[in-house]
């Protein structure tokens, strides 16, 4: 902090008024399920973004970064553009800045001297660019004098990400807002809510990360993953006989029939096929032309896409779904055998979000190997996939050695990961959640 503030006044020439802080997460588990509707099970972790903060009598807002890969950037507060094609930095701290502004109607926002510090990973799947959303939205709650809960926080700061073209469900914002030290979170959507999770003594989660950069906003593989849930929505929808038009999520399917996960799923093999579906099939189906498709219910960025797999996308949403309750009930019901079933249901999640969501890579695929090879109990993806961070769930008594074997088993064979070994692998608790602070 001390470093930061001194930083911040060679760069701007004053000392900061006030400094805010939010978390990265990890997700135990609940992959790919927050934007269909359904609970997700994470923790906050340690590392974190923070902001130096001086408000202004200005209209400007201006950005730097401690890393100096990261360029300044200023721009009047009145007139906030955010460049969909270019997710670079600044353009995360808008978002958060933007909804703020919005949902307050603020007219004559404050100006704002911003230096941001950040150590969790950048496109590592440990979100660090929704933390910088939630920390500039608390920030320019803060300089504009307003307050909110971390309810609705969670909810614009959600909401607000959308403007980079992240079609996100919320399970980055709101664990960042409403993590608590010492306790992962159960999240629940509309109403959002979460509920302490206490994890079994005897085990440390490790997060490695695989050093395949994968950058949400900039990859169409994630926005492809959300359409074709909502088209799966659509079909399953139209075969029961239910408004298909305005169902969104696969979560309302199961709500309207009144269904458990499991009869889902069955519903799933009964009216979806394996094989991908064309656009045309689609329009059959759903008894549409192919202008509506495309004009109603495909997203601008989808218009090109010519296949899409339907059965694969919602057979891992309700297995997976099912997944984090039954984590939460062996957690809260401790077991003797406890760890070997929570990890034992870490794995089945990585098969799903492998073979089913098709999210993962070979590296992702051959650390979780690695991870099980060396006395993990469970390990899977964590975050969006296709690159980022595992999961895993370790023996504390073991742990030390676990650390030795997988850096030597996975980074030291690599020049390139042995270079960033050190901010690669690391054991978590789980941490406390975003929070504004004035220097004592």
């Amino acid at each position: 902090l001390q470093k930061l503030k001194e930083m911040f006044i060679s760069k701007f020439g004053s000392a900061p008024k006030f400094y805010a802080r939010a978390p990265g997460r990890v997700n135990l588990i609940g992959e790919h399920i927050d934007y269909c509707g359904y609970a997700v099970l994470p923790m906050a972790i340690e590392q974190d973004i923070l902001i130096a903060v001086e408000p202004v009598q200005t209209q400007v807002v201006q950005l730097a970064n401690t890393n100096s890969s990261y360029l300044d950037f200023s721009t009047n507060v009145n007139n906030i553009q955010i460049n969909k094609t270019k997710p670079q930095w600044h353009n995360y701290f808008l978002c958060g800045l933007k909804g703020i502004q919005e949902h307050f109607g603020l007219n004559n926002p404050t100006g704002m001297n911003c230096l941001l510090d950040g150590t969790i990973p950048p496109s590592s799947g440990l979100s660090s660019s929704s933390a910088l959303v939630c920390c500039a939205g608390l920030v320019t709650l803060r300089a504009n004098g307003k307050t909110l809960s971390k309810v609705e926080l969670a909810e614009i700061c959600t909401k607000s990400e959308r403007y980079i073209g992240t079609e996100g469900g919320g399970m980055d914002q709101s664990i960042s807002f409403l993590a608590e030290e010492g306790t992962a979170k159960l999240i629940e959507f509309s109403p959002l809510r979460a509920t302490d999770v206490r994890l079994p003594s005897g085990a440390t989660f490790v997060i490695a990360n695989s050093c395949v950069e994968m950058n949400k906003a900039a990859t169409s593989h994630y926005n492809i993953r959300v359409m074709e849930c909502r088209l799966a929505t659509k079909l399953l929808s139209k075969s029961k006989g239910l408004e298909w038009r305005k169902m969104l999520r696969l979560h309302d399917v199961q709500t309207k029939l009144g269904v458990s996960l499991e009869e889902m799923l069955t519903i799933v093999e009964e009216v979806l096929h394996p094989e991908p579906y064309s656009t045309e099939e689609i329009c059959k189906c759903l008894g549409i032309s192919l202008e509506e498709l495309r004009s109603q219910i495909l997203s601008q960025n989808m218009q090109d896409v010519s296949t899409f797999k339907l059965y694969q996308r919602a057979k891992h949403v309700y297995s997976e779904a099912a997944r984090v309750l039954e984590f939460q009930k062996i957690c809260s019901e401790a077991p003797a055998n406890a760890l070997q079933l929570l990890g034992e249901l870490m794995k089945q999640s990585h098969i799903s979000c492998r073979e089913m969501y098709e999210c993962s890579c070979p590296e992702l695929d051959r650390l979780v190997d690695i991870c099980l090879q060396f006395g993990a109990i469970g390990s899977r993806l964590t975050g969006a996939g296709w690159g980022g961070c595992t999961v895993s769930m370790v023996p504390t008594d073991k742990l030390n050695t676990f650390l030795k074997n997988v850096k030597k088993a996975y980074y030291q064979t690599d020049g390139q990961r042995l270079a960033v070994e050190d901010n690669s692998l690391f054991a978590t608790k789980p941490g406390r959640g975003a929070l504004v602070f004035v220097e004592a």
